[in-house]
This record gives structure tokens, C-alpha cells and sequence, in this order.
């Protein structure tokens, strides 16, 4: 199954916390899922700002790049 199946695959994906910057779930956070896809979460980028085209059920997303760096660290 590819991400674009399991991103519009039948039901909600259940997420698993694989790393945060902070505790409360209200900061840029990266999730497993039970498609083997991940989530997240972070601060909304408008596409017009940033000079690209985005197609309809996508958006950008912009974290930490230490966020990303642990959360290739806890997915080993």
C-alpha cells in the first residue's frame, strides 16, 4: 500500500507518539500510524506563500529540523 492509499484508505489511522519538542500535544509532534505512514503535526505553511502549487488533501507543514532528526531516531 502506498502513503497516497493509506492517507485515503477507509477510517481514521491510529496514531502512536514517536516524538514531541514538549509534553502537552500542543507543539510540532511526529506520530506512527497503523498504516505505516506518519503524522505530523506542526505549523501551517499557505502554499501561495511559499510559491508552490499543492494539490487538494495536501498541506505544508513546517517543523524543527531536530524534530524530524529524533524522529528518524526513535523510528529505528
Amino acid at each position: 500500500m502506498g502513503v497516497a492509499d493509506a492517507a485515503h484508505g477507509a477510517g481514521a489511522p491510529r496514531l502512536t507518539l514517536l516524538t514531541s519538542l514538549c509534553g502537552t500535544g500542543s507543539c510540532p509532534t511526529v506520530y506512527r500510524t497503523d498504516r505505516g505512514t506518519v503524522v505530523v503535526q506542526g505549523y501551517s505553511i499557505a502554499p501561495e506563500s511559499a510559491g508552490i502549487n499543492v494539490p487538494a488533501g495536501e498541506q505544508l507543514v513546517e517543523i524543527p529540523a531536530d524534530l524530524l532528526a529524533a524522529a528518524m531516531r526513535a523510528a529505528e
